[in-house]
């Protein structure tokens, strides 16, 4: 019998002491997809050779073949990274009918570990915004209560893992887009510093401002992805060493001794929803109550968000630069963020990156004195699904349709680890997630608390598993 929300760590052990094959577990996972995916529409593409390849490796390990760390877990891979034979549409009716012929760089090295990849999961159009849906395959719904969003764009990863449907999710994170749906779904997303895990092939090589990372539903498990995708590659100029650093081991370990972590509610300047707060706040006084000394700063980061959208700007244009020429047939979220970058002046870059260097500097001088800044992930539950965006956060009117996720894409600007864990759920049941922010190269420490947090304040299964 195998549990479908089972830790991707339990599975994995179980498989290497023979208790059960990757078949059984690849088997399962297509179980949950065929029961619940009508429902949710996560898993929007299967691949035709998971079985095949599942029955290889039991076949392999039979023989003696050492387990690879991700060794039979089945991983879903978000629509705009591309899988050879699979159908990658990046959420696009320009590319509804695309199969790449060659892996991305991380798909190889999730292969390489030995996981399976069962699938691709939804998101929006080319990855843009902070809800999953698109012209290709419609809306993905949200497990906690199917009417609300997901979150997005890692959406259909995130609503996956919270199901059952895959033990690991891929995906990337420009604004937010593996800690949003992590909060709003309940799973645990990391957004790892630059270069930690390459994006190769990509539209925009020399890209800081977008990451691939992993998304599990716990801290360890997400670890463990790491343990297997980080690290440099000669296809890919952005890159960081990862020689002697053990991603598992910080998690198992736990928080080091005398730890100090600064608390702030609202580091955009939005406003935040009072249920929101409090379930975050609760997570909070938890950890403060486990010996963790906590305080509460004023940490006021809403200069960074105008300048956010001069970066985006350059990013959109970077990754569309080939397809300009048919941006009419772009969506209106993708269409509206490629037209505001063509209108964003080399002045407005040159300001926001200084505004960058500015975060840079601030964080510096706030990790002299605390470990970690912790924050509210979103500032809203999860909306309505039939909505593009909330358009109010605590009754305050968004200026921009990306003004709502702000509490992450100014953390995006500083280039640093983050993490999304759940805090709690709400009072109408829905998870909200507390952000961890870590010093250069902290990932593991900030795996290390996300692990805690998950300890103190454990969710349950979504309502759609009952």
């Amino acid at each position: 019998m195998i549990d479908p929300l089972a830790s991707a760590s339990e599975l994995r052990d179980r498989i290497v002491r023979g208790e059960i094959g990757a078949v059984d577990v690849v088997e399962a996972a297509l179980e949950r997809v065929a029961a619940l995916n009508a429902r949710i529409n996560a898993v929007v593409t299967l691949s035709d050779t998971a079985l095949d390849e599942a029955r290889a490796l039991d076949e392999r390990r039979s023989q003696g073949g050492l387990p690879g760390v991700l060794e039979g877990l089945p991983v879903g891979i978000k629509d705009v990274t591309p899988v050879a034979g699979v159908r990658t549409t990046y959420g696009s009716p320009l590319y509804a009918d695309h199969v790449p012929t060659e892996d991305a760089l991380v798909v190889r090295r999730l292969r390489d570990a030995g996981a399976i990849i069962l699938g691709k999961t939804n998101a929006p159009e080319f990855a843009a915004g902070g809800h999953t849906f698109n012209d290709v395959f419609g809306v993905t719904r949200n497990p906690w209560d199917t009417s609300r969003s997901p979150g997005g764009s890692t959406g259909g990863g995130a609503a996956a893992l919270a199901t059952g449907m895959i033990a690991l999710a891929e995906g990337t994170d420009l604004g937010g887009s593996l800690r949003i749906p992590a909060s709003f779904c309940g799973v645990v997303g990391l957004r790892p510093s630059a270069g930690l895990v390459p994006t190769f092939p990509s539209d925009f090589l020399w890209d800081s401002y977008q990451v691939t990372g992993p998304m599990a539903r716990t801290a360890r498990d997400v670890a463990l992805m790491l343990q297997a995708t980080a690290g440099p590659s000669p296809l890919s100029p952005m890159r960081q060493p990862t020689a002697g650093r053990d991603f598992v081991g910080a998690v198992e370990a736990g928080p080091r001794a005398g730890l100090r972590v600064a608390y702030c509610p609202d580091v955009a300047g939005i406003g935040i929803d009072r249920d929101v707060e409090a379930t975050c706040r609760a997570a909070v006084d938890a950890i403060a109550g486990s010996g963790v000394a906590v305080d509460q700063i004023e940490l006021d980061l809403s200069a960074a968000r105008k300048p956010f959208l001069a970066l985006r700007g350059l990013w959109m244009i970077a990754h569309q630069h080939e397809r300009l020429d048919r941006m009419d047939e772009f969506g209106p979220n993708l269409g509206g963020n490629v037209r505001a970058g063509l209108e964003t002046t080399t002045l407005r870059i040159a300001e926001a990156e200084q505004v960058r260097a500015d975060l840079w500097a601030t964080f510096h001088r706030l990790f002299l004195e605390y470990d970690h800044l912790i924050t509210p992930c979103m500032a809203v539950p999860p909306f309505p699904a039939d909505q593009n965006y909330p358009d109010r956060v605590g009754g305050q009117e968004m200026e921009t349709y990306v003004d709502w996720i702000a509490p992450t894409f100014v953390l995006s600007m500083t280039g640093l680890p983050v993490a999304s864990v759940p805090a709690g759920l709400d009072s109408l049941g829905l998870p909200a997630g507390l952000q961890i922010v870590g010093p250069p190269e902290g990932e593991e420490a900030v795996l290390a608390l996300a692990a805690l947090v998950q300890e103190l304040r454990p969710l349950g299964a979504p309502p759609v598993l009952e």
